[in-house]
């Protein structure tokens, strides 16, 4: 047990009477501390989970290939490992800390009876999107910070990277209207780039040199980012507080949606994401991730610190770095400004993949950014918890390959070896198997229990019952979702020694049905590893089917699943049964109003007040 082994209350950071020595080191040194703390649950629970693999494989001694199994499962326990005690220590911090905010993120906040004495530059950057849903986001903020009296702190800056000429024109047409009319009230400025080198990360660093200097911080955006003026004017008085706070990243929530895919997913991220990340601010503490939006970046020292490398050699892994975010994050903490994380849900939000191809694209520009990072860890000068981020952000795709290689090894061995080359002891096996499926939903279990222990959370989820209920549909998406994903990274790591890779194009925001042969297209690799699945445990032990059932069934109905969670329909129909409600539908936030009207009124939002439109402009 955890508490057995440290003290609640000294786990989140309030002295426990005890060993005075230990508590000196700890009040010279608090991270250090935690951070060995974690370090110590992590390696053990990993330690540990490896001895049990070993005892189930060694039944009759360990075989070349079992051996190779067991290099496999290390590969894929540092994220389920460390997802699991973030969970754990967040839960803790939530349920024991009076302020687990301020606990876990000492960011003070400035006099909100004050303006605020700073100029900060808003930046919405946009690659062949939809136009008027950009604008749309875009005057809904303006709205709102007019509206707060803080309007003249801040300039929007829309820079585009379209390389499509048709929406290209409509852009410069669309965004002239906007900053027409908001003249007087709020500076707007688009500047499109004709040479997209380094795509959004190169879009901000040319901002950096034409007006960087001009502005104390940059809010920086993506193109379906929205955040209300309270929560943006909060950020900046936290910058202002705090000089030695080079990036401030809020907690980044899901709008409010009728895609099903989308609506489970999000339920799902939402349950997992406050705990996880409360219990990552705790050990991070000032070397905390950015996301690459959503958040306040200092502009000094990002100017003349986080000029990102463009890496040597050829193929996918060379040139500019995708996944930028994380980069800069290390480089600030290299200059010696502080990254942290807000593990606070405001009024911050952005817009999910609508369906599951959506979705993988994404995700896969993910990896190629993340396996970038190979090249970086010689960084010289970054704190050693930035090295240890970088080599985890390449572990979390590198363990979809070796979960895959891991089930592969098991079924060839089976099928070849026999018993001489595969057997496992089945207590223990199932053993393994519970505690790998707790861990993996710690944190979304965690936040569960968390919302059920607080009446008013669960009034703002839709109470304890569509929590549970909502839960439990969300764990069986999840079940069917990941090994979809892992095929999907797989295949694409294994094709990026032959130069497959990622661009960076628009990503489709709006729910919308798939077509059978695109989507027959880009599944058939999950159809076909699921049907192989399905044949090798027709001549199975029931004890080794059950377990890998959830594994094969994924990717053997990747496609129709793809097909259903897509269609309209099915998100009428997750609408109507009132399940994955997150709290901006039971009580809808005022600065969602112009954007979600119709959306919420469909979704059946609990509360949603009269909407004046009184500071939105008229076309003029």
């Amino acid at each position: 047990m955890l508490s057995a082994k440290i003290p609640a209350r000294e786990l989140v950071g309030e002295n426990a009477s005890g060993n005075p020595e230990g508590e000196a080191a700890s009040r010279r040194n608090p991270m250090a501390f935690r951070r060995l703390v974690f370090a110590a649950f992590v390696l053990s629970s990993m330690a540990g989970l490896i001895a049990l693999m070993s005892v189930t494989l060694s039944t009759n001694g360990i075989s070349w290939g079992e051996g190779a199994m067991l290099v496999c499962f290390a590969a894929t326990l540092p994220w389920t490992v460390i997802g699991f005690w973030n969970a754990v220590v967040g839960l803790l911090v939530m349920r024991l800390s009076k302020d687990p905010v301020a606990r876990v993120c000492p960011v003070a906040v400035g006099d909100k009876s004050l303006p605020l004495s700073s100029s900060t530059a808003v930046l919405s950057c946009i690659r062949n999107e939809d136009v008027d849903a950009v604008a749309a986001n875009l005057e809904a903020m303006i709205t709102d910070l007019v509206r707060s009296g803080e309007a003249g702190a801040f300039r929007f800056y829309v820079l585009s990277d379209t390389s499509n000429e048709i929406v290209a024109a409509r852009e410069e047409r669309v965004f002239a209207d906007l900053a027409e009319r908001w003249r007087g009230d709020m500076g707007v400025i688009y500047r499109r780039r004709k040479d997209n080198f380094a795509f959004k990360s190169g879009n901000i660093r040319d901002f950096c040199e034409r007006w960087g200097h001009s502005h104390d911080y940059a809010l920086v955006l993506d193109a379906d980012s929205f955040m209300s003026a309270s929560t943006i004017l909060d950020m900046v008085r936290r910058m202002e507080a705090n000089p030695r706070l080079g990036i401030l990243q809020s907690l980044v929530v899901g709008m409010p949606t009728t895609s099903a895919f989308a609506r489970v997913f999000q339920f799902g991220m939402r349950l997992g994401m406050r705990s996880y990340t409360t219990g990552s601010a705790w050990w991070q503490g000032d070397c905390g991730p950015y996301w690459g939006h959503n958040a306040v970046l200092r502009l000094k020292p990002f100017i003349e610190a986080c000029h990102l490398p463009v890496l040597p050699g050829k193929g996918p892994l060379s040139g500019p770095i995708l996944s930028h975010d994380q980069v800069e994050a290390v480089l600030m903490r290299r200059a010696g400004y502080e990254v942290r994380v807000l593990p606070l849900e405001t009024e911050s939000f952005e817009e999910n993949p609508p369906d599951l191809l959506e979705f993988i694209r994404r995700e896969l520009r993910w990896c190629q950014g993340n396996l970038q990072y190979l090249k970086l860890l010689g960084l010289s000068g970054i704190k050693a918890t930035s090295r240890i981020q970088l080599v985890l952000a390449i572990l979390m795709f590198v363990s979809s390959p070796a979960w895959l290689i891991f089930m592969a090894l098991a079924a060839t061995l089976a099928v070849v070896g026999g018993d001489q080359m595969l057997q496992f002891d089945a207590t223990t096996g199932f053993a393994l198997f519970c505690i790998i499926m707790t861990m993996v939903f710690a944190p979304k279990i965690a936040t569960v229990l968390d919302i059920l222990a607080d009446r008013k959370l669960r009034k703002r989820f839709g109470g304890g019952l569509r929590v549970v209920a909502g839960t439990a549909g969300e764990i069986a998406f999840s079940a069917l979702l990941a090994p979809i994903m892992a095929v999907a990274v797989s295949v694409f790591i294994a094709g990026l020694p032959f130069g497959r890779a990622m661009g960076w194009g628009a990503q489709a925001r709006s729910p919308h049905g798939l077509p059978l042969r695109l989507t027959v297209s880009k599944l058939w690799p999950q159809a076909l590893f699921g049907a192989a699945g399905i044949l090798w445990t027709a001549n199975q032990s029931w004890a080794l089917v059950l377990p890998l059932l959830p594994v094969v069934l994924g990717p053997l109905l990747a496609v129709p699943f793809a097909l259903l969670t897509a269609r309209r329909e099915a998100g009428r129909l997750a609408l109507a049964s009132s399940l994955w409600r997150i709290p901006e539908e039971q009580e809808a936030p005022n600065c969602l109003l112009p954007l979600r009207l119709g959306a919420l009124t469909a979704l059946g939002a609990g509360t949603v007040p009269d909407y004046k439109p009184d500071l939105v402009k008229a076309d003029a």
